[in-house]
């Protein structure tokens, strides 16, 4: 007999930042609410495979139990990890367990499918878009139910995967509106970044030289064409990374470092205040949707994004921002200009922010977790 519990796996969400880890703890904090409204879905726990105990977790409570399992050497985390799950499934036989990432999903349908436990696996992006090794596809065919955050994922996967599309369920990303606001130009970071009198674009994303798909150097190789039109045009690109030397050089080279200000990471409760310098939000990239762009559009901020990625969710298939070929940087000059003019709909400041907590607020992701987890619908997909 199974008990009323849930059980999440994931290899980290609070030792680094990024899109994912944003995601998950989104999913945690909408679970901890639907728990607290309807006294359902039921307790969880939640098993984390490379965060450790030190980490700063806003989630702790009776109704989700953490379990840190990170060790050195990574195998044994790894080990220690597979028994912790295999004990949790033993003694509290879960209702369901929720994968947090395609790299855990092999094992949890090893360890699950023998039991009976069904399975959904939570997938975002870049991991799944290309063909998997046949244990990961074995592994997605057998789940219950998939998570995604987009129709882009979705689609992808199934076609390079041959999955079913019906398997797929599509859980949003959010944007808190109380911390992305919009507002005028904070002075003291104008002052700060030397940014008085400027047209400023903003791109916030790692640095990280596997992570150049996010099309920062694509920017700074458009800034020579938009500056014909704004001379006065600059360009904070907020993040960290080793890519950081190769994109000055870049700058450098093109004669426009004066125009590119590197200024580092940035605390999430100082973001809101740095999209509120931007004239417009640049980020040529391949998401698999791209958290940042609803952050900038709750900020009431003009976006430019890729084309053919999960942008077109946040962006509305361009309702709400330009898309653009991700790495052709005469198309992101030319978008640029645009934004800059602010003579197009989608500069409407006011507008941007209403359309984009219409569909992306916390509460839209707890209205969609709760028509999946109804107790008498929980083992039924979405429709």
């Amino acid at each position: 007999m199974r008990s009323t519990n849930h059980l999440f796996c994931f290899l980290e969400i609070f030792s680094s930042e990024g899109g994912i880890q944003s995601y998950a703890q989104d999913i945690l904090k909408a679970y901890l609410s639907l728990t607290a409204a309807n006294n359902f879905p039921p307790p969880a726990e939640v098993l984390l495979l490379r965060d450790s105990p030190d980490c700063h977790n806003p989630f702790e409570s009776k109704n989700l139990k953490f379990s840190y399992l990170k060790t050195y050497p990574a195998w044994l985390g790894r080990l220690k990890f597979a028994a912790k799950l295999l004990t949790c499934l033993l003694q509290k036989r879960p209702e369901r367990v929720f994968c947090g990432h395609i790299k855990l999903a092999p094992l949890i349908q090893s360890l699950c499918q023998p039991l009976r436990i069904p399975y959904t696996i939570l997938t975002y992006g870049k991991e799944v878009w290309e063909l998997l090794p046949p244990k990961y596809q074995i592994a997605m065919r057998d789940a219950d139910s998939i998570w995604t955050i987009s129709r882009y994922t979705r689609d992808r996967t199934c076609e390079i995967n041959n999955l079913n599309p019906d398997k797929f369920q599509i859980v949003p990303c959010t944007v808190d509106e109380n911390i992305f606001t919009t507002g005028p130009k904070p002075l003291h970071l104008l002052q700060k970044y030397d940014l008085l009198g400027a047209k400023i674009l903003i791109t916030v994303a790692r640095l990280r030289s596997h992570d150049s798909y996010k099309g920062v150097d694509v920017t700074i190789q458009a800034l020579p064409q938009i500056a014909k039109s704004f001379p006065n045009v600059k360009y904070l690109v907020i993040g960290r990374g080793d890519d950081r030397p190769r994109l000055a050089k870049i700058a450098l080279n093109l004669g426009v470092a004066e125009k590119v200000i590197f200024a580092g990471f940035v605390p999430t409760e100082n973001l809101a205040a740095h999209y509120q310098l931007a004239d417009a939000y640049v980020m040529p990239s391949q998401e698999g949707f791209g958290i940042v762009y609803l952050e900038a559009l709750a900020c009431g901020i003009p976006v430019l994004a890729g084309d053919a990625d999960g942008s077109a969710d946040p962006l509305q298939d361009g309702k709400l921002g330009w898309r653009v070929p991700h790495r052709d940087s005469a198309a992101v000059a030319l978008a640029c200009v645009e934004m800059l003019r602010g003579e197009d709909k989608r500069c409407d400041r006011h507008w941007l922010r209403e359309q984009t907590l219409a569909r992306f607020s916390f509460e839209s992701l707890c209205q969609s977790l709760e028509g999946i987890f109804q107790p008498s619908d929980s083992d039924k997909l979405m429709p």
